[in-house]
Order: structure tokens, then C-alpha cells, then sequence
């Protein structure tokens, strides 16, 4: 009942975040809590963010929506990739009150993804997490302009929360070609680490 509620306000008064407050938005949650933000570059409605740490995925590409007067966070989509095991990582964030049976799908003018099953729940929201593959990103890129994350509340009623596509394929050129420059193989450095003991 609360999504419903919340879902059908902020249907009607949604913004997206600039990539300055974006940049100040916390690291994906493959990073270490207390990573910063190093590098940010608005692309299209993408922020691709680099952070501070060792990592084989120290970059990603995201954007966030938000209910207008209250500011609450209503869906953020993080994606990384990884150029060791040339993989993405994904991340959604919903609201609570979502039916966790049901998951997310992706739907674009002309793609629909499986179903996106849910990883966990916090008192912030419940969280998409894993590997995305390969096809599933080239098959979003080439879609738009615009997306939905269709999820079903708890009650049962549906819900399409808008994703926007402008400037997808060039963020993901752009986040992918950073992660290569900076990513770090954590098994090398913890090995280097474990040498000098």
C-alpha cells in the first residue's frame, strides 16, 4: 500500500538529478563504503563516476529519479563493468514495498529483459544486484529513448517507472573505457599485499 501511494504521487512530479548531485550520490554497492567520488562526466541523463578504490570495476554509469517535493529517492540504476572478466554489474534500486516474487523487467521500444530478480531489501529500498550480460546491455543501448523498470507492488498493482536512454550508449562507451584506464585486478594487489608480509 505505501508504493502504491508513494509510486502514484511521485508519477506525477518526478526529476532527475543533474550530474553534479549525482556526483555526490554514494558509490554502488560493489564499493567500499567509504569510497568518493574522483571523476564524474554527465552524458546525455547518464553520470558515469569513477571512485577511490582498487577495484576491477572502479567506475560505473548512473541515474537517479526522485519524487519532487519530498526528494526521496525512487529508482537509481548503477551499471559497472568489469574489462578482466568483460562483464557489467548492475544495480537498480526500488522503493519498498515492491513484490519481491514478481522482480523488475527491463522494457525499451524494442527489447524486454528476463526477470530481474531482487537481492535484498533495506529500510532505504530493495536492490537488483548481479551480473547483467553482455547482450542484455548491447540490446538497451540500442533501444530508446526512453525505458521502464516494471515492478508490481506488494498489493499487487503494477508499476512502470521511467529510465531514461538518452545518452546510454555513449556513457557506457565512455564508463567502459575509464574502468579499462583505472581498474586495478584485486587478486594482483592483494597478492603484491601478501608478498610484503
Amino acid at each position: 500500500m505505501i508504493l502504491s501511494r508513494f509510486l502514484a504521487v511521485a508519477a506525477v512530479s518526478l526529476i532527475a538529478l543533474p550530474a553534479a548531485a549525482l556526483a555526490q550520490q554514494a558509490a554502488p554497492a560493489s564499493a567500499p563504503p567509504n569510497a568518493t567520488v574522483t571523476d564524474t562526466k554527465a552524458v546525455g541523463d547518464w553520470t558515469v563516476r569513477c571512485f577511490s578504490v582498487t577495484s576491477g570495476s572502479p567506475c560505473d554509469m548512473y541515474q537517479e529519479t526522485q519524487e519532487t517535493n519530498t526528494h526521496q529517492r525512487v529508482m537509481g540504476f548503477s551499471l559497472a563493468y568489469v574489462p578482466k572478466d568483460d562483464r557489467h554489474v548492475v544495480d537498480i534500486a526500488m522503493p519498498l514495498g515492491v513484490s519481491i516474487p514478481a522482480g523488475a523487467v527491463i522494457k525499451t521500444d524494442n527489447y524486454t529483459s528476463p526477470r530481474l530478480g531482487y537481492h535484498h531489501c533495506d529500510q532505504a529500498g530493495c536492490y537488483v544486484e548481479g551480473v547483467m550480460p553482455n547482450d542484455m546491455v548491447a540490446s538497451i543501448a540500442k533501444s530508446g529513448p526512453q525505458a521502464t523498470i516494471n515492478i508490481m507492488g506488494d498489493d499487487g498493482k503494477p508499476f512502470a517507472v521511467k529510465l531514461s536512454l538518452n545518452g546510454f550508449a555513449a556513457a557506457h562507451d565512455a564508463m567502459s573505457a575509464l574502468a579499462k584506464a583505472k581498474a586495478k585486478d584485486t587478486g594482483n594487489v592483494t597478492a603484491e599485499a601478501e608478498k610484503k608480509k
